[in-house]
């Protein structure tokens, strides 16, 4: 294991540029099942700037190799674990964009699957000098153990509103598709259960997100998000539906996913302008 002083990487950044053409957010409206948006719709900016790695820079789990402001972490699997999404301004169709990814914070924890290092990534998009999102996006880097042990229980709850999802494998590879993620989690199975032990594929976190703002929106159609908030606290896998659940607030709502079992798996606040 080679030690990595947090102090020599936080504040690194850099930036990435993306045109936004309207034919990715009109296949992600097709797969959500809505009409097309007039433009890009919260979440969509998971869309933009797809990984640019060469095939030859391919990790064997699916991943481009850690490069960048990521440093060389020696742990070999990575999950999404959460974010806080800002919502400043819509970002239209057919226009240039620019992301600055800042790496904000970083340390390392023991927790039931071992050594765990946590990373989190400042992402701000802008339209010209116009700041249009921004995305502080916390994943997880663990050991390759701990995935055929059984979750514990977790967290039941009542929903106002719910709504179930069909985790299909079309289902995972169009998301896998529209945001040009190779992880193998997702739609190889053999890879998912025998080389990192989980009972089947894996349904990804930012589809997890995407599919509770979208529940918010057809119950709230009218009202604009300002923010957006959430925690992954279980996976959730293809083996059965799942829920998309919410409950109104004042301020906007609380929301998250319910595995197979009815457990949260994930869990958000929605904030309105």
């Amino acid at each position: 294991m080679t030690a990595i002083n947090p102090s020599d990487w936080i504040g690194r950044s850099d930036t990435s540029y993306d045109f936004v053409a309207r034919g990715p957010f009109d296949r992600l409206a097709a797969m959500l099942d809505r009409a097309h948006a007039h433009d890009v719709p919260p979440m969509g900016h998971l869309l933009c700037f797809p990984p640019m790695a060469p095939q030859a820079e391919i990790g064997s789990d699916g991943h481009p190799l850690r490069a960048g402001i990521v440093p060389p972490i020696d742990l070999p699997m990575r999950m999404a674990a959460g974010s806080r999404v800002m919502f400043h301004r819509a970002i239209p169709f057919g226009v240039d964009i620019r992301r600055v990814a800042t790496l904000a914070n970083l340390s390392e924890k023991t927790g039931r699957t071992g050594r765990l290092v946590f990373l989190t990534v400042r992402y701000d998009i802008f339209v010209g000098d116009t700041l249009h999102v921004t995305d502080e996006m916390d994943v997880v880097f663990r050991e390759r153990s701990g995935n055929a042990q059984p979750l514990p229980p977790g967290e039941r709850r009542e929903a106002q509103v719910s709504r179930t999802v069909a985790p299909t494998a079309a289902l995972l590879f169009r998301f896998s598709a529209l945001t040009y993620n190779a992880h193998r989690i997702h739609y190889d199975r053999d890879y998912a259960v025998k080389d990192e032990g989980y009972p089947g594929l894996v349904v990804h976190g930012p589809l997890l997100a995407t599919l509770l703002v979208d529940h918010f929106r057809r119950h709230r159609p009218h009202d604009k998000l300002a923010s957006f908030t959430f925690q992954a606290r279980r996976p959730v896998f293809d083996l059965a539906p799942f829920t998309v659940n919410l409950v109104d607030t004042d301020t906007g709502a609380d929301v998250w996913a319910a595995d197979g079992d009815g457990y949260v798996a994930m869990s958000g606040k929605i904030s309105v302008a």
